[in-house]
């Protein structure tokens, strides 16, 4: 959610900025803004919709700055305008700041501020803090300690910049629940709340930490925390490629992320899977092995996409390992309560790493004594550090807002802590191998499926006029016709519901008409046979009835109006198939109805705030 980039070094700053930008723009925003520092003046140029917008503004000519921040908003405090728009600044105009996050406490300070003869322009609570830092540093005439001040009283989350009209020589970066990154180059210096920003000029970077900010100079920098006290910040390496951020001949990230999830998925179980062993190899978990053996229980948390890879995890994990799993909404967790164990386990799931309700229950947790491992995607996200132990999904960017391979890879690496759990537990060497050798074959299968794209794309085209969908399934596919209708609405803006099968004939069993189409898993498995009784309760309500089936089964073509088939494995493992054409039917509706479909309105691909 949101971009922040901010530039000090020896290049002209504003195309590098406006550029980070662009590299941002999938996150999901609704206005884009730009502040350099040209001759002693700060300068804003801001818009209401699209970077393009904004940068229409600009003149590459006259602008020489080698300072600058940039910023694009997901409208949160006052609607999505030129005036809401970052960066803000204070009432004297030397001081330019750009926010993600949400000031908690912004209205008795900005009550403060106006009794002391303070004006507002726009309806945000960024607009606040600006004017909160211009005032402390009127009082002080100390840049650096008026920004720590400032931080230092207000509640909330924020992952920020800020530069000052008297102070050309430095830029300022600072977090606390919202990410922060700091590129490291030659003699310059990159402030972003993504990698992606950065990549094309420096793959070393410095994550910060909450409540920690960065003091950036061309001949230096310095990390410290916001009560002054100097850190040595741990330097990494990004470990993806620019071109991974590219389209490569797809119409859209996301087309090119559904046909990355063979490689995705391998990537996912390669090393870690151990075949011949019919076991796992999970270094990651080393620090936590034994928490694991002795758990009583493991709650997983997470939204979303995610929270739908977890109650997929949940069914694998107990009937592998016999553990009692529960998959909790991270965003409810922390605010009911919670009864938490010190020999709980919490697994957090997060694509970014960096989901804003899954951080706040995740250290609810950690405060109450458990033990934590987090499943991401982002290498050096603030889940992965701030977890006693993980797994990476190794998906790469995932650039599309609609989670795709990242649910696979979810999915597998899932499969993997349930075979690893399982093996410690009751599962068989024999027994281990079956499900190994299925899993191997995964990535196989997935390519076979997106060969049927044109078929599933055929099907599309007869329902993209319609208002309303039904995804049923049951057991370990119930979570894929959750995940497969969230998937519809998010792209297509259709109103979709998913259901265990079971339950259609308790209330959504009204809808049902010629005018509903419903969207059945119905794979061969232990529960088959009550599944096409469910399809035979839609037909004879003259529902349509899209079929998801494994090759070979011939008699179910009997009963539905489309079938797509999917290549046979076992029960556990069919999530990571019976998602696919899910998410190509999704694609092709929302394409058929000229969508947007790599930035849906409303959404944020990173939800940093709650």
């Amino acid at each position: 959610m949101c971009g922040i980039v901010g530039y000090i070094g020896h290049r002209q700053a504003a195309p590098i900025v406006m550029e980070g930008l662009k590299r941002m723009e999938y996150r999901g925003y609704d206005s884009a803004g730009l502040c350099v520092l040209e001759q002693g003046n700060l300068l804003v140029y801001k818009r209401a919709g699209k970077v393009s917008q904004t940068e229409s503004l600009l003149d590459y000519t006259t602008m020489h700055s080698t300072l600058a921040i940039g910023h694009t908003r997901w409208a949160t405090h006052g609607e999505p305008n030129d005036i809401n728009a970052h960066p803000h600044t204070d009432n004297s105009g030397k001081i330019s700041l750009i926010h993600n996050g949400i000031i908690e406490n912004y209205s008795s300070l900005k009550k403060k501020l106006i009794s002391e003869g303070y004006t507002f322009s726009s309806d945000t609570d960024t607009e606040v803090l600006a004017v909160f830092i211009g005032h402390l540093y009127e009082r002080t005439g100390d840049f650096e300690l008026a920004v720590r001040s400032a931080l230092s009283e207000v509640d909330g989350t924020f992952g920020l910049a800020v530069l000052c009209a008297d102070q050309p020589d430095t830029l300022i970066a600072a977090r606390r629940g919202s990410p922060i990154v700091i590129g490291i180059g030659d003699g310059e210096y990159i402030a972003a709340s993504d990698a992606a920003a950065i990549i094309q000029h420096t793959r070393q970077v410095i994550y910060l930490n909450d409540d920690e900010m960065a003091v950036m100079h061309r001949s230096g920098y310095v990390t410290k925390t916001i009560d002054d006290r100097e850190i040595d910040g741990e330097i990494h390496e990004i470990d993806f490629d620019i071109e991974q951020m590219e389209k490569g001949g797809f119409d859209h990230f996301m087309l090119k992320e559904i046909y990355e999830q063979p490689a995705t998925f391998k990537d996912a179980i390669r090393g870690r899977l151990l075949v011949e062993d019919g076991n796992v190899k999970l270094g990651g978990l080393r620090p936590i092995e034994d928490k694991l053996r002795k758990a009583r229980r493991i709650i997983i948390l997470a939204c979303g996409t995610s929270w739908h890879s977890g109650l997929v995890g949940e069914y694998m994990i107990e009937q592998l390992a016999r553990i009692p799993v529960e998959v909790e909404y991270a965003s409810e967790f922390r605010y009911r309560s919670p009864v938490i164990y010190s020999d709980d386990v919490i697994i957090a799931i997060s694509q970014s790493g960096e989901t804003a309700d899954t951080m706040a229950a995740m250290k609810e947790a950690k405060l109450k004594g458990a033990t934590v491992m987090g499943i991401v995607n982002v290498v050096g996200s603030t889940i992965a550090r701030e977890s006693h132990a993980g797994v990476y999904t190794h998906a790469g960017p995932e650039i599309g807002v609609a989670s795709t391979k990242a649910f696979t890879s979810q999915i597998a690496v899932l499969s993997l802590l349930a075979l690893h759990l399982g093996r410690m537990n009751q599962v068989s060497q024999t027994q281990g191998k079956v499900i190994a050798e299925a899993l191997r074959a995964i990535p196989d299968q997935i390519e076979k499926i997106l060969q049927t794209s044109d078929a599933i794309k055929e099907i599309a085209l007869q329902y993209s006029h319609v208002t309303n969908f039904l995804y049923l399934g049951r057991g370990f596919n119930f979570p894929v016709a959750l995940e497969g209708a969230l998937k519809l609405k998010e792209i297509s803006y259709i109103h979709a519901e998913g259901y265990p099968a079971a339950e259609m004939k308790h209330g959504p069993i009204a809808l049902i008409d010629e005018n509903m189409p419903v969207v059945i898993i119905a794979t061969k498995d232990e529960v088959y046979e009550k599944v096409i009784s469910g399809i035979q309760e839609v037909r004879a309500r003259r529902g349509k009835v899209i079929a998801i089936a494994t090759e070979g089964d011939m008699s179910i073509a009997e009963y539905a109006d489309h079938v797509i088939y999917i290549p046979a494995t076992l029960p556990m493992l069919t999530p990571a198939l019976t998602v696919i054409p899910l998410q190509i039917l999704a694609y092709a509706i929302a394409a058929q109805r000229g969508c947007d479909i790599d930035k849906p309105r409303n959404l944020a691909k990173s939800v940093t705030v709650e």
